[in-house]
């Protein structure tokens, strides 16, 4: 986007137009002390066996030991990749002399132990393997608040969708990396994307545009809300639609799925008598932005209409689109869900 093509003028009717100021925005603290599962380094498992069986024997050995009881620590450290640190999972790879690494950097190491520099061959270490089936262990998000803990070869399936990851970055105009908790991404939106911030629930932007014929080069605002103790990212961008030029305004909720769905948002866009309006669910930002955008989920507009909006000769964009996000309430006496429009 270029920014010196677009402009963006808020408002938030009858409301505090102040810039949200957040004191305080870091992650949660993990627990105190260590962790009983954790580990801070990697471990390997080593002996001077010259065949497989010998090494997933002495492999057992390591892990059971004389009193045949473990800590956990020293088997999670065993399936701990010593090149890329990520638990090892089937199939687990082993040199000649009980070298272990994941079937990943098996590959990336063209077949060269990187711990003595032997050659790996195809042995598996069936031995680490089996003890893995038997342990648990937690979410390793558990220090983002997470309290599930699960059988090993269960733990990545929930891992990939548990509701303590940490989200990606809401940014739609590049594609940033960063990661982290909804206060930190705030923080991170307003100070590092120089992101509007605004609070209420009601709002009305004008979006202007000098060339609105050139949108091939997607142009977008996103802006901020806080509202109903919670952020909400109000997204406007020009894309193609097959052949068609289009607008689009969508809200994505800045929390998951579940939460999202306690609140409802309206779009409203017109003028010369004629309007188009929409209503609906803001999406939950792990929904990606391009995601929402492509299944249409948001306020189109298409751009003679967007330009008859506009008025004067139709050669400039000037947009105004106004909204507001309600959270709905369920009444336990009459049942149907009310509306509450601010807090």
């Amino acid at each position: 986007m270029e920014y010196d093509n677009i402009e963006c003028v808020s408002s938030i009717d009858g409301l505090n137009e102040d810039e949200i100021h957040h004191h305080n925005l870091h992650h949660p603290s993990p627990h105190h002390g260590h962790h009983p599962f954790s580990s801070s380094k990697p471990h390997n498992a080593t002996n001077n066996a010259n065949n497989s069986n010998a090494n997933n024997s002495n492999m057992v050995n390591n892990i059971v030991g004389a009193t045949g009881i473990t800590p956990a620590t020293s088997v999670h450290e065993l399936l701990e990749c010593p090149v890329c640190t990520n638990s090892m999972y089937p199939p687990i790879h082993q040199c000649q002399n009980g070298h272990t690494l994941c079937s990943t950097c098996k590959a990336r190491v063209h077949n060269q132990c990187p711990t003595c520099r032997s050659e790996l061959g195809d042995i598996r270490c069936l031995a680490l393997e089996k003890v893995a089936e038997s342990l648990e262990l937690p979410c390793k998000y558990y220090n983002l608040g997470c309290p599930e803990i699960f059988p090993y070869y269960s733990k990545l399936k929930h891992e990939a969708a548990c509701n303590f990851r940490p989200y990606n970055c809401p940014y739609a105009g590049s594609e940033c990396s960063v990661v982290g908790d909804i206060p930190f991404l705030v923080a991170h939106l307003r100070d590092d994307h120089k992101v509007d911030m605004h609070t209420g629930c009601t709002f009305n932007h004008r979006y202007v545009k000098s060339n609105p014929r050139e949108v091939e080069n997607a142009t977008w605002m996103l802006t901020v809300f806080h509202s109903f103790g919670q952020y909400f990212c109000l997204h406007f961008e020009a894309f193609q639609l097959g052949m068609a030029p289009v607008y689009m305004a969508f809200l994505r909720f800045m929390g998951d799925e579940a939460e999202a769905r306690n609140y409802s948002y309206s779009l409203e866009v017109g003028a010369n008598g004629r309007k188009l309006t929409w209503e609906g669910t803001p999406r939950s930002i792990r929904d990606s932005h391009r995601k929402v955008r492509d299944s249409h989920d948001g306020l189109i507009i298409q751009r003679n209409m967007a330009l008859f909006f506009s008025g004067g000769d139709r050669k400039e964009l000037k947009l105004r689109v106004t909204g507001r996000v309600w959270k709905e309430q369920q009444n336990p006496d009459a049942g149907p869900c009310i509306q509450n429009l601010c807090s």
